[in-house]
Order: C-alpha cells, then structure tokens, then sequence
C-alpha cells in the first residue's frame, strides 16, 4: 500500500469546518477509512483584548485551508476534490504536493515535540540574528513550534519577540 502524506487543501473562506465534516462523512460512507486518515482544520488559542478585557479564543492557523493526511489516489483525489467548498489541492497545475516533515514540525503537525530546555522566567540571550546579544525574560514556551515568546526591552519598553529554540541560550 501507498504511503500517507500530509496534504493541503484551498477552501471557501469560512468552509474549513464544513469541508472538514463533509470529506469526514464521505469517508465514513465510503469506508476510505484506510486511505484518507485525518482531516485537521488547525486551531490556535489567542488572547484579544475587546472592551478593556482580556479573552482567549480559539482562531484558525490557516483560514481556508485543511490539511489531510491521506494515500494519494484517485480514488481519494477525486472524493476530496469534489467536496462541496473545496476549490482545490495546494501544488503546481492539478498535482497536489505533500508536506515535508521540516513543514510539518514547523506547523506543530509531527508530534515529537522536544522537551525545552527553558521555562517562563528564565532570563535568556539571544545568540542570533537582528537581537544578538540581546538579554530577555521567557514569557511562552511553545515546544511543538520550538520557538518562546520573550521580553526584551526597546526604547525602555518591554516588547515581545518570538525566538526559535537555536537562537537562544539560558543566561
């Protein structure tokens, strides 16, 4: 049997969750069980702030697209394809393309999350980049992204910069 590849699928804005239900109901009535595995609309948690008051609510990561881990044929090809609001695979022409694993790990698909090594309140330097040499205090740690969230201070305010795990050190 065929491998199963992540793909990306182009969606009506707004029918991520529809696609998602319609594309899981058709495997479920096609028992494609076997070949289409997943279907993921990814979601992240964010704090707004309305009215004075802070508030943490779920947003997609990619608004209209999905993402399918699946065994690319024309079987499941043409299931996909033909989903109400789907408008297509993301690749050249008519031939979609799988993630790579460096995608993946960058989107927080892969589940090998490795475990940091800092913790919020740690005081870090970066040793990289446009901050190099910059002193800041972990606010986030976000294992699957391998990336923290940390405080530096510009212009005598404190300002928030995302930092992967390479470019930094424990001070």
């Amino acid at each position: 049997m065929a491998e199963a590849n992540w793909y990306v699928v182009h969606t009506y804005s707004g029918y991520e969750n529809k696609v998602k239900a319609n594309i899981e109901k058709t495997i479920e009535n096609r028992k494609l069980q076997d070949q289409i595995l997943e279907v993921s609309v990814p979601m992240q948690n964010v704090v707004e702030v309305k009215n004075g008051a802070k508030k943490q609510v779920q947003k997609k990561m990619f608004p209209a697209y999905v993402l399918i881990h699946m065994v690319m044929n024309d079987d499941t090809w043409y299931v996909v394809r033909n989903t109400r609001g789907v408008t297509g695979f993301v690749g050249p022409g008519s031939k979609p393309v799988p993630l790579t694993e460096e995608e993946m790990a960058f989107m927080g698909i892969l589940g090998n999350e490795s475990e940091a090594e800092f913790a919020v309140g740690d005081t870090v330097v970066i040793t990289s980049g446009v901050w190099e040499n910059t002193v800041g205090v972990v606010k986030e740690v976000n294992s699957a992204k391998q990336i923290v969230t940390i405080n530096i201070d510009m212009f005598g305010r404190e300002t928030p910069v995302e930092i992967g795990f390479l470019d930094i050190r424990k001070e």
